[in-house]
């Protein structure tokens, strides 16, 4: 028996979760001298990326079998299939399936068909059960949901994933029991869309149902967090749970992606910029040390300096802390690829880099507020963790890996906090 198969991931922790699963699924499968890259479809240059890197996996394996899975695969088998390097592709849905894997095993290219890609919007349920979760000694990540039901004009991800459909909260609470006896201090919650969870479930329960839940019946966690939100669907039970129950983290990342009503309406988003401002307010008042994270593009479609001006504003409207960036990239297959008055590219990557200057400077400016405070502080390796806000911290001493340690902050250094 050969070696068992390498894995490369590309894009979202969804996809490093499912990287995992695939994993244990080819092993126990037997398939051997594999190289399996899961691929990213967010941006025409993510599907880019996924090329050169199966480019450069055939040169340094030049006698392995190259499988590609993943969303760009998904979306454009086509276009993998048509790579002299590629020798099988499969779809999201398929590559969560034992027999996909069982069955490459038995006969790898012989009799089986290259492309193998279903309608990933006919898929009705998750295949979470597959494994616990993943991730470092600390901190470990469980998918509750997977797909969306919206249409964002820039986005070709509900294209990759499928429509919303979740975990069962009784799943969700039976992997993290598991997980803490394993020993993890902290499990945060990913999907795709994660304020859709429940949507799709018997009586329909919400989001902060979910969180509330299992911080009742896993009362020896630690420490909960949520991957990402979308601020305009936060029910009434998660900002309940945000104002009392401290094991939840104090950090959220928002999907804001602009701060401009007009931009949007374009985008298809369902909130508006005041609505951005208000959860943000709310969600400090029942929680003051609460930080966000968010996600805005610069350069979308009619954007004018204008326009971005308000995206800009939204920086500090909000105050946010942790910026995820996006230069806008023209996706094939999206309605705003169609949109006149396209933005030049130069122009995209100047708006980008200011969104991320100011971004620098909020990150700088919360940091500095640090100095004195007492943090738990979750260790990712001996010598950084995480405060509850996901702040990093240095540590001159090095700590336990995965425990949980009180400090007090005593400056910065090179972009964290030092204790």
């Amino acid at each position: 028996m050969g070696a068992p198969p390498k894995f490369t991931t590309l894009g979202c922790r969804l996809n490093a979760y499912e990287t995992e699963a695939m994993k244990a699924m080819s092993e126990e499968a037997g398939l051997d001298n594999a190289v399996v890259v899961n691929t990213c479809a967010v941006t025409a240059e993510a599907v880019r990326k996924a090329r050169q890197e199966i480019r450069r996996l055939r040169r340094d394996n030049p006698q392995a079998r190259i499988i590609v899975t993943g969303c760009a695969a998904q979306t454009e088998p086509e276009t993998f299939a048509a790579m002299g390097e590629v020798d099988k592709v499969i779809g999201n849905s398929e590559k969560m399936r034992p027999e996909t894997w069982l069955g490459m095993a038995a006969d790898f290219i012989g009799e089986t068909e290259k492309v193998v890609v279903d309608d990933i919007m006919s898929v009705t349920e998750t295949a979470s059960h597959l494994i616990d979760g993943f991730g470092t000694r600390s901190r470990a990540y469980v998918q509750v949901q997977n797909g969306c039901d919206h249409r964002c004009t820039f986005c070709i991800i509900p294209y990759g994933r499928g429509n919303s459909r979740s975990v069962p909260a009784g799943v969700v609470v039976d992997q993290i029991k598991r997980l803490v006896e394993k020993g993890f201090n902290e499990v945060v919650l990913t999907g795709v869309d994660m304020t859709s969870w429940g949507t799709d479930l018997p009586l329909q329960p919400r989001l902060g149902d979910l969180v509330l839940r299992i911080l009742k019946l896993v009362p020896d966690l630690p420490r909960l967090r949520i991957s990402s939100i979308d601020s305009i669907e936060a029910d009434d039970a998660l900002m309940q749970a945000i104002a009392t129950e401290p094991r939840l983290m104090p950090h959220l990342h928002l999907s804001l992606q602009h701060g401009d009503d007009l931009i949007l309406k374009r985008m298809a988003r369902r909130h508006l910029r005041d609505d951005a401002i208000a959860f943000c307010e709310e969600a400090r008042r029942l929680r003051p040390d609460m930080t966000f994270g968010a996600d805005i593009i610069a350069g979308f479609p009619t954007e004018t300096e204008a326009h971005f001006d308000n995206s800009l504003k939204l920086v500090t409207d909000c105050d946010l802390t942790w910026l995820h960036v996006f230069p806008y990239s023209k996706r094939e297959g999206t309605p705003a690829a169609k949109i006149p008055n396209q933005v030049n590219g130069n122009v995209i990557k100047e708006r980008a880099a200011r969104l991320r200057e100011v971004g620098q400077r909020q990150v700088t400016q919360h940091l500095a507020t640090q100095k004195g405070r007492v943090h738990q502080v979750l260790m990712e390796n001996p010598n950084m963790g995480r405060t509850e806000q996901f702040a990093e911290v240095s540590f001159a001493i090095p700590q336990t890996e995965g425990a949980i340690v009180s400090a007090v902050i005593t400056g910065t250094a090179s972009g964290q906090l030092t204790a």
